[in-house]
């Protein structure tokens, strides 16, 4: 049976380039379906405990079904400020108030990346230790330092070793 896979960019912006390395990613994978989430059709209000009082908003739950139905996350987060983009902060603020295990004990492979030499490595830092507790079954991480230098739309990850370092962990995981 095909295996299904969600790939998001933990980022709104509409030339993501965490969307990018997670679309490229998941298209390596073999024998399997990809599906990618714009973070844009999941937009709510900003989370609060009073606007919790009013319930909760359907794009929530529409977040949580699609989480449901991969049998692999592949998750690149963009950094701002050395953490999560407000935008993916208030999906997983709702979404943990619905339901605390958001991930679901779905396996991730968990990635960043951003124009400088860090990759992102703040924000994987921090998901790396708070994703579990969001039953997230990490199967491998990530960081793609200086992104404008090492990736190509065409060609994907150009660094070779950067690229055999993904390769490896795509190898490692069993789909």
């Amino acid at each position: 049976m095909t295996k299904k896979i969600i790939a998001f960019g933990g980022s709104s912006s509409k030339n993501s380039i965490n969307k990018k390395l997670a679309t490229y990613t998941s298209s390596l994978f073999q024998d399997a379906t990809v599906e990618i989430l714009d973070l844009n059709d999941f937009e709510m209000p900003v989370f609060s405990v009073d606007k919790e009082e009013n319930g909760f908003p359907k794009e929530a739950q529409n977040f949580l079904d699609k989480m449901e139905e991969a049998d692999l996350l592949v998750v690149s987060l963009a950094e701002h400020n050395g953490a999560y983009t407000a935008s993916f902060k208030n999906i997983l603020d709702w979404t943990s108030r619905i339901n605390g295990k958001v991930f679901q004990g779905k396996r991730m492979l968990l990635m960043a990346t951003s124009p400088g030499a860090r990759g992102g490595q703040s924000v994987l830092d921090i998901a790396k230790d708070r994703f579990p507790r969001h039953d997230a079954a990490l199967v491998g991480t990530f960081s793609l330092p200086s992104f404008y230098e090492n990736f190509d739309k065409t060609n994907g990850i150009i660094n070779p070793e950067l690229k055999n370092n993904l390769l490896d962990i795509i190898k490692s995981i069993d789909l």
